[in-house]
């Protein structure tokens, strides 16, 4: 998927892997009941029958498949959307973090799919909670990145006091973490949740130094 998909693009791909994904589940469906009764009605063979205890493995495969698709196209078209106004970084950083989100909710649906049922809708909420508590601080510092990038409350060179550090220069700003030079030459990561919490103090911006 390349970078520069235009938004009408990468909504065509969702749209398009969707009604694919549609159909392909139609015809699994379809094979591992009336099919298979086809086949062993045509040829006799007993062990034809056996395949249907393996159809949620192939649900399970054209969900991955064809998820996988549609969660890198969403997050295309995202890219697409804010690139022009936020610039690359940002769009970037909301990429990421649609597909951080879009993955947990395919293994929420996978497991869902697995257990059949209100069985399965009970699994796939836990399973996805499970995902939630195991990725909330990884999600933290993704959110707060996009909040970064897209409130600009500094830029990369400006020089401020935040979480516990002072006068450090901005060197860059990502989706986890934000990368900053201190006076004594070393260069730290300080992670965007922590910064989010705390007061920032912007000592002088990137316009005045030159």
């Amino acid at each position: 998927m390349a970078n520069e998909d235009s938004i009408g693009k990468a909504l065509t791909r969702v749209i398009i892997y969707s009604v694919i994904f549609v159909v392909a589940m139609g015809i699994v469906q379809w094979f591992f009941t009336g099919g298979l009764q086809m086949l062993y009605n045509m040829t006799s063979i007993k062990a034809i029958l056996g395949l249907e205890n393996y159809s949620i493995y192939a649900v399970i495969l054209v969900m991955i498949i064809f998820g996988w698709f549609v969660i890198v196209s969403v997050a295309s078209m995202f890219y697409a959307m804010f690139k022009p106004r936020y610039g690359e970084s940002t769009a970037a950083a909301i990429r990421s973090l649609i597909k951080i989100l879009g993955i947990g909710g395919l293994f929420a649906g996978i497991a869902g799919a697995a257990g059949g049922g209100i069985a399965g809708v009970a699994l796939g909420g836990f399973i996805g909670m499970i995902i939630g508590y195991a990725t909330q601080q990884v999600l933290g510092q993704a959110i707060a990145g996009v909040f970064l990038l897209l409130s600009k409350p500094f830029e990369i060179g400006d020089i401020i006091d935040v979480a516990g550090e002072t006068d450090i220069k901005i060197i860059d700003i990502n989706t986890m973490f934000t990368k900053a030079l201190r006076t004594d030459g070393n260069i730290i990561l300080i992670p965007n949740n922590m910064i989010i919490s705390q007061k920032i103090v912007i000592k002088k911006k990137a316009k005045e130094q030159q």
